[in-house]
């Protein structure tokens, strides 16, 4: 047998139930004498009405039973969410809600009101909140946040069994924390120091940016030497300066047009030839890292041009200049040989008068800029530069040790949580750098304060997984994290390391730092340490 449409199943129960109730109405019109007799003759007509029903219902095949019961529970379901619906909205008034009509009008008065100041509308919290900005206020209508935060059990049940690879070094420090509360809501050993590798170049541009602001720019000068033909080529510690041509007004600090507006300046005097000097005496202490002579980052000198490098590369590991300051002396020297001044034998080291004028100078770009490329490509040269101004803005020698020390004094004015931290550089390089998850987790939380806007570059230069800087090649095309994950990644022999941003299923933004010492595969523990990032953006973990 077919089976019952619901149209026909509503017209059949009406047209029963119908026939029982109009036998009775007629009845009942017989007037009250007849009523006791009625009464009675009703009843057991309704009585066989309904015992007719209940045949022809047990004579009904089952599966037409069921869409019949299916439309008759629909129904009554759909009238009592209906009434409730109304109840709770209510209280009305002419149509309208009158909860809604309040909240349109100032004073709570019936009308409408086209003009004039007003109470705003009322909105619903947003799913992600600007960087920076508070958190939305509760829905007054949902009472409750649009999105909800993660809970340390589901996180917990998302992110112990990767924790378990093998892959991962013996030593692990986990943390990850809700960027709209500011709280962890997972940790393994989070507080535990370790090897942090590039991951610290996080504090180094947090401590720059706090101390220096991120509008402060590196200045490179040419000033009046002793003598009146003498000019000095002053170094400001601006790793960026670039002897190559730029385009464009959003550029690195160029030697070529320091070349020029000197050439214009000298010019203007007349006379000549120059002797060239440089000035290094900004820097203080040893200009070799302790790894010593290394492709991943020239000898430490507030004059250099293009980092030192002796290919045409731009960021990650290159042959490097043993003596950058000189190298990038005698470049400005033919440069203005080029513009038509003279200039007597090769450069020499000296010593710029102090107040001596200024002929030209060039700037870098804004702190926030250089920052940002310091987390995306891993640019050890800047952190090493970066951690000697934030010394310079501590009255602390421009040296190693000086820009430690001055990075420890700016993250505790932060109230970050140094327990165990040693800061040896600014670069990661140095194995005697320990920091915790824990700490790495706060820094990009304050960096997403409103509170700290000065920090912001430190999430905006995160790389982007599978996309840019040195998350450019590692994600899968087809890899959840894919376009989601930001992080810093740190690598170093037996170390690995990962901290950054991720946008969990939800839409919640959350911030983790992923350490790991003692590591025997590289590749395998980056690996993990990526699936551990992804695993944050495909789950809401409640």
């Amino acid at each position: 047998m077919p089976e019952a449409r619901s149209w026909q199943v509503r017209e059949w129960l009406s047209h029963r139930l119908s026939r029982g109730r109009r036998e009775l109405d007629r009845m009942r019109g017989r007037g009250q004498r007849e009523w006791s007799h009625v009464r009675g003759r009703g009843l057991r007509e309704w009585n066989r009405v309904r015992a007719r029903i209940r045949r022809e219902w047990r004579n009904t095949p089952r599966e037409q039973q069921r869409t019949w019961q299916l439309v008759a529970v629909s129904a009554a379901t759909g009238l009592v969410v209906a009434v409730v619906s109304v109840l709770v909205a209510g209280p009305w008034d002419g149509g309208q809600r009158t909860a809604e009509r309040a909240r349109a009008t100032d004073d709570g008065a019936p009308g409408e009101r086209h003009g004039g100041p007003g109470r705003p509308a009322p909105s619903a919290a947003p799913v992600l909140a600007a960087l920076g900005t508070r958190p939305a206020p509760r829905s007054p209508d949902s009472g409750g946040d649009a999105v909800p935060p993660p809970t340390g059990a589901g996180l917990a049940d998302t992110l112990e069994p990767l924790l378990k690879d093998p892959a991962l070094g013996d030593e692990r420090s986990v943390a990850v924390m809700d960027v709209t509360t500011g709280q962890q809501v997972f940790g393994a050993k989070a507080g535990t120091a370790a090897v942090p590798a590039s991951t610290i170049k996080l504090a180094t541009g947090a401590a720059a940016l706090s101390a220096l602001g991120p509008d402060h720019r590196i200045r490179t000068s040419v000033v009046a030497g002793a003598g009146k033909d003498d000019i000095v080529l002053v170094g400001g510690g601006d790793p960026t300066l670039t002897a190559r041509a730029v385009k464009g007004d959003d550029h690195p600090a160029a030697l070529r047009q320091l070349a020029d507006d000197t050439a214009r300046a000298l010019k203007k005097r007349g006379a000549g030839p120059y002797r060239l000097g440089y000035d290094t005496s900004l820097y203080a202490g040893p200009k070799l890292h302790t790894i010593g002579p290394n492709e991943n980052l020239s000898p430490v000198v507030p004059l250099m041009a293009d980092e030192g490098r002796k290919d045409d590369s731009d960021h990650g590991p290159a042959p490097r200049a043993e003596d950058p300051a000189a190298d990038a002396a005698g470049s400005f020297a033919a440069m203005l040989r080029d513009r038509g001044v003279e200039v007597k034998d090769e450069p020499r080291a000296g010593k710029a008068a102090k107040g001596a004028r200024t002929v030209a100078s060039v700037r870098s770009q804004p702190l926030s800029s250089l920052v940002e490329r310091m987390l995306t490509t891993s640019d050890n040269d800047i952190a090493e530069a970066l951690a000697r101004q934030t010394a310079l803005a501590a009255g602390e020698p421009a040296s190693f040790e000086g820009g430690a020390k001055a990075v420890t004094q700016r993250l505790r004015k932060l109230e970050l949580p140094l327990g165990g931290a040693r800061i040896a550089d600014g670069s990661g390089l140095d194995r005697a750098d320990h920091v915790s998850a824990g700490l790495l987790a706060q820094v990009l939380v304050r960096a997403a304060d409103h509170d700290h806007p000065e920090l912001r570059s430190l999430l905006t230069g995160l790389p982007v997984a599978g996309f840019t800087g040195t998350l450019r090649t590692r994600y899968a095309q087809d890899a959840v994290g894919r376009g989601v994950v930001r992080a810093k990644t740190g690598t170093l022999t037996g170390v690995n390391s990962l901290a950054g941003s991720v946008v969990d299923a939800d839409g919640r933004l959350l911030v983790f730092a992923y350490l790991t010492n003692g590591t025997t595969d590289a590749n395998g523990a980056q690996r993990a340490l990526d699936r551990m990032a992804s695993a944050l953006a495909n789950c809401g973990c409640r």
